[in-house]
């Protein structure tokens, strides 16, 4: 009976640890979503100065990072992402439509700044989807999946592109 119990015990504890670490990622991720956030408004700034009749993208961008601070759960958070992230493209591609804002060295800076943090948003991503795989796993394997169905541990949801940001935006000027 001492072995059945601990066995249980240890499944259980697992599955918190297992959903634990997932938040953790989770937070992660939105640490460096709100980082990136962050940076847009000196960006936009930056893009004004040189820029200001580009009035439409900077509204797309403001809407779009709110929508993206407010966003709640996985999938409201990865739609918003990937509308934002469409904005910055076009919002750089104006950048580089004029060559004294390319020459800009705030403007340099601050798209360095932002590939950094694109950079660690994917590999946040990647450690967040790589947790919820592992938890998704361990709570369909037998005998876990009898402790996860007693003690409501459901299924994690991924962090998956939204479908339009596989394209490549269409600028004009």
């Amino acid at each position: 009976m001492f072995i059945i119990i601990s066995n249980f015990a240890g499944k259980y504890n697992a599955l918190v640890s297992a959903n634990e670490n997932i938040n953790g990622m989770w937070s992660q991720v939105q640490n460096n979503l709100q980082r990136r956030a962050d940076l847009i408004p000196n960006l936009v700034e930056t893009v004004k100065g040189y820029a200001a009749h580009e009035e439409g993208i900077f509204s797309e961008i403001a809407n779009a990072r709110s929508k993206l601070i407010g966003a709640t759960g996985v999938n409201e958070t990865a739609q918003a992402n990937a509308e934002l992230s469409s904005s910055l493209s076009r919002l750089l591609a104006i950048g580089e439509a004029y060559p004294t804002l390319k020459a800009d060295q705030n403007f340099r800076a601050l798209q360095d700044e932002l590939a950094g943090t694109e950079n660690r948003i994917t590999f946040a991503r990647k450690d967040y989807n790589e947790a919820v795989q592992a938890y998704n796993t361990q709570i369909k394997r037998f005998p876990s999946n009898i402790i996860a169905g007693m003690f409501n541990f459901g299924e994690r949801d991924y962090f998956e592109a939204d479908e339009g940001s596989q394209k490549v935006p269409n600028v004009k000027f």
